[in-house]
């Protein structure tokens, strides 16, 4: 019986909640900011997650639509002020393409770069926005791994200023001080591990983004040079 009872005191000594409690302000310092990192992290992964999954969905919708449309101008009238990404570079480009020829006399390779120009610029500002929150990601995986091993140094270090003034060696009651040292590590990369590959993941996703809105943007320029040609 009493080995059992002491196990379980170890257990209890060694609970994160205990943990927390006895670690001295630095640590207790560096687990709230890595707890507060890690709720950070996981609110842009759910909120940002989304947001670019229906990013690419309404994009990929309204592509296909476009793909359909049997006149442009209809078309801009019924979808312009669609919040796809893909509609935004489309109306861009439908703007320059009236600004550009609403003069008698049209310089048609200017006119292509302007609307090249135009749904890039397009294109970089959606891109832009859709990466918000993603270098809060990159900077939590790269930098609570450190702030953890930071809590951890200084846990082992005041474990060692308390050894060394209580002259007590033994392992039990060593345990608790590094336990909680290494704790502040744990919670670190509790922290960082999801931040990476959310971190990389939606990187990807906003890649395959990116590409796609060129596209869109180089076949709707196509159409439109063939338009500039068909002119007299």
């Amino acid at each position: 019986m009493n080995g059992i009872t002491v196990t379980t005191n170890v257990q209890a000594a060694l609970s994160p909640v205990a943990l927390f409690l006895h670690a001295d302000i630095v640590v207790k310092a560096v687990m709230i900011g890595l707890l507060l990192a890690s709720l950070w992290t996981w609110t842009i992964i759910f909120g940002r997650g989304a947001a670019l999954r229906r990013a690419d969905k309404a994009s990929a919708t309204f592509e296909r639509d476009f793909a359909k449309a049997p006149d442009v101008d209809l078309f801009y009238r019924e979808r312009a002020k669609s919040d796809a990404p893909a509609a935004h570079v489309f109306a861009a480009g439908v703007d320059e393409w009236r600004k550009s020829t609403a003069s008698a006399r049209v310089d048609k390779q200017a006119a292509r770069e302007r609307l090249a120009t135009a749904m890039a610029s397009s294109t970089g500002a959606e891109v832009e926005q859709l990466s918000n929150g993603l270098n809060i990601l990159a900077t939590i995986g790269s930098v609570c791994p450190f702030v953890g091993l930071f809590g951890t140094v200084w846990g082992i270090m005041r474990s060692f200023a308390d050894i060394a003034a209580s002259q007590n060696t033994s392992f039990g009651a060593v345990a608790p001080g590094i336990a909680e040292a290494l704790f502040a590590t744990t919670l670190g990369l509790f922290a960082a591990i999801p931040a990476t590959i959310a971190y990389n993941r939606m990187i990807h996703r906003l890649d395959l983004i990116e590409a796609r809105l060129h596209r869109f943007a180089d076949g709707f320029h196509a159409t439109l040079s063939r338009e500039l040609d068909a002119e007299a």
